[in-house]
């Protein structure tokens, strides 16, 4: 089979490398009839994530169809149309148990292991461990182009953005950062009644998506950002400000817009240390959480989908095929450039 395989920062290739198969009777075998790229993917094209080396084939997002099942596998069969999503679970040890399947101690004490400590789905096949307690079986009304964003930017916006920030009916939010997982924050954060929601971002195309997705306001980065976020509040500042980029910037004009009792959603992957201004903070009673995604509400966000609630489709704006796999890399590393939000890649 083939597969995009990462040899070193810098450097990946669609290459020719052994067939994915059972190897534990608890995995199953997936043909990739859809996949897409990550942030996180550029970050270990960057060398960012030492645990990825030489020879690890990349992805953790599909859909496909089973084609070889373990003996120990119940809840598919060869056939079946799955969403394998960015985490794996055993369902059993004590993280899995307590709601936090990204801390999974049995796959290596991390959920996301697709990409990073195994081979990823960024090929025409692979395997996945632990099937009936990490995969999703997709609705017939559901199509792949609509699933794929379940596997990690959806459930990335609604769980580490939308419910950890606590929205609430009636809330006013903002939204630091108009990507693919910010507004994938904009989409759900509708779910929970928020009255205004209010995307901030530099660039006027993502601006414009987040109006599409479902933001009431948007604002342009410049130097009146936080005051011009403000004022949409009658001056008291926003319920919940979600961070969805990952500078120490973003995520001190998030703790700028927040007003006394709120909270700060920390979604952005952070690479350098960002100092806050907890001697202010502290004192307005301000919350801050943070996290990596669990994946837990996928059945939800299925449902909602499959309702036709959640529009996901949106998130694809660029479609591509295994043999363009390089081009897709170049569009969505270039993603302002090309006003792109989420590619979509199919054999």
């Amino acid at each position: 089979m083939k597969a995009l395989v990462y040899h070193g920062p810098g450097n990946k290739a669609w290459e020719d490398v052994p067939d994915a198969t059972v190897q534990e009777p608890t995995d199953v075998v997936v043909k990739v009839d859809t996949t897409t790229i990550c942030g996180t993917d550029l970050h270990i094209l960057q060398g960012d994530v030492a645990a990825v080396t030489d020879g690890r084939i990349l992805g953790h997002e599909a859909v496909g169809t089973v084609t070889a099942v373990g003996d120990a596998v119940r809840g598919f069969a060869v056939g079946d149309r799955v969403l394998v999503p960015a985490i794996t679970k055993c369902g059993r040890c004590e993280y899995c148990q307590r709601g936090i399947p990204s801390h999974c101690q049995t796959v290596g004490g991390i959920g996301w292991i697709f990409g990073h400590l195994i081979d990823g789905t960024q090929a025409e096949y692979v395997r996945v461990p632990y099937a009936d307690t990490s995969l999703y079986a997709v609705p017939e009304s559901v199509t792949n182009e609509q699933a794929i964003f379940l596997a990690d930017s959806l459930p990335t916006g609604y769980e580490v953005g939308v419910l950890a920030g606590g929205v609430r009916p009636g809330d006013t939010v903002a939204v630091v950062g108009a990507g693919a997982v910010g507004l994938s924050a904009v989409l759900t954060t509708g779910l929970w009644g928020a009255s205004k929601v209010i995307a901030i971002d530099s660039n006027k195309f993502r601006l414009e998506k987040a109006t599409e997705f479902g933001a009431t306001d948007t604002v342009e980065v410049g130097p009146g950002t936080v005051g011009d976020v403000v004022s949409l509040t009658d001056g008291l500042g926003v319920d919940v400000a979600i961070e969805a980029v990952g500078y120490p910037e973003t995520l001190l004009t998030a703790a700028s817009l927040v007003r006394p009792g709120g909270t700060i959603a920390n979604i952005g992957v952070h690479g350098t240390p960002v100092e806050l201004p907890m001697q202010d903070m502290w004192i307005s009673n301000v919350s801050l959480t943070m996290g990596l995604v669990d994946t837990v509400s996928i059945p939800t966000l299925l449902k909602m989908v499959a309702s036709g609630r959640i529009p996901a489709e949106k998130m694809g704006t660029h479609t591509f095929t295994f043999d363009q796999i390089d081009e897709a890399y170049d569009v969505f590393a270039n993603a302002a450039a090309n006003l792109a939000l989420k590619v979509v890649i199919t054999p």
